[in-house]
């Protein structure tokens, strides 16, 4: 397969790469990092382009098995600032805007598009069971993730099978908000539950956000929209207690509410509420989780950051 990713030089990009190479596929990675495109390895190619349109790199969407939009700035990497708020929504809509120009002037149309999105979609719900026939939040995070999404729907109206990966907070250490969990549990006497603690997680396995975008990409059956979380969600007080068993610290000294806000501002209510989602139409599609229980989840996690180099 032939496979164009936009967004493929982040965690997940990064992983599924790896991955796809690893089986002998072409991967051809949208980057806006110039000295990039000199580094490729078998099989793989970066490609410039601007990160807004379809400009340097449009003619590669046409026969192409599958492109993947992960593009986005980082929604847990820094404070949500005003002007931080407008870049997490406009390199969306950018990315969105571009691939949807490559997908309308492809002479033969990709087979398949992935579109990345996030739980955040559905909004703080307390201890409601979420599936994916669930209707949005209405705040600002739900917003953008509606937005997001609704930047490639007409993908379908031109034949191409769309579908769209709803993801929880995925666990690696490489980037994302689960480095910013874990920080307390390597301060001695420091781990514990956030806030309340009754609030859910929904959360995945880097290798299994990996493995279920594959099968989104490989499996022609699919379509619509697929939650990529693991099918058993946890509250805060759950992972904190895991989370200090795994790494052998203490796990009962809370961080109130009111000093995650003052460090990361309004960014903290990805860590202060959550979503209690299910993956229920990937399971119907008789995907496998490889971790579907959240001890050997960390495990797994938290030894290969103790393994040798």
């Amino acid at each position: 397969m032939r496979i164009i990713i936009t967004g493929g030089t982040g965690l997940i990009g990064e992983a599924l790469t790896r991955s796809l190479l690893s089986d002998g596929h072409a991967v051809q990675v949208l980057t806006r990092n110039p000295s990039r495109t000199k580094a490729s390895a078998e099989g793989l190619q970066y490609v410039q382009w601007d990160g807004r349109t379809a400009q340097g790199w449009g003619d590669l969407a046409s026969g192409a098995d599958a492109i993947v939009n992960l593009a986005g700035e980082g929604i847990a990497d820094g404070r949500w600032s005003k002007e931080r708020r407008n870049r997490i929504l406009q390199s969306r809509l950018d990315a969105g805007a571009a691939v949807m120009a490559a997908i309308s002037a492809a002479p033969v149309k990709p087979r398949a598009l992935v579109q990345a999105s996030a739980v955040g979609y559905y909004g703080p719900r307390a201890n409601e069971m979420i599936n994916e026939s669930a209707s949005p939040g209405s705040d600002w995070l739900s917003h953008v993730v509606w937005e997001w999404e609704n930047a490639t729907a007409s993908a379908a109206r031109l034949g191409v099978r769309r579908t769209v990966a709803r993801t929880g907070v995925v666990f690696s250490l490489k980037g994302g908000a689960f480095p910013k969990m874990k920080l307390p549990f390597d301060m001695i006497f420091a781990g514990g539950p956030l806030g309340s603690g009754d609030q859910y997680i929904p959360w995945i396995h880097i290798e299994d956000e990996v493995r279920a975008l594959r099968f989104l990409i490989e499996n022609a059956a699919t379509e619509g929209v697929y939650n990529l979380s693991a099918p058993t969600p946890v509250t805060y007080d759950q992972f904190a207690a895991t989370m200090g068993e795994v790494m052998g610290r203490t796990s009962f000294m809370p961080a109130p509410a009111f000093a995650l806000k003052a460090v990361l501002g309004d960014m903290a209510s990805i860590l202060l509420t959550g979503q209690r989602v299910v993956p229920a139409r990937l399971l119907e599609a008789g995907f496998k989780f490889q971790y579907p229980e959240l001890a050997p989840a960390l495990r797994s996690v938290l030894n290969k950051q103790a393994a040798p180099a």
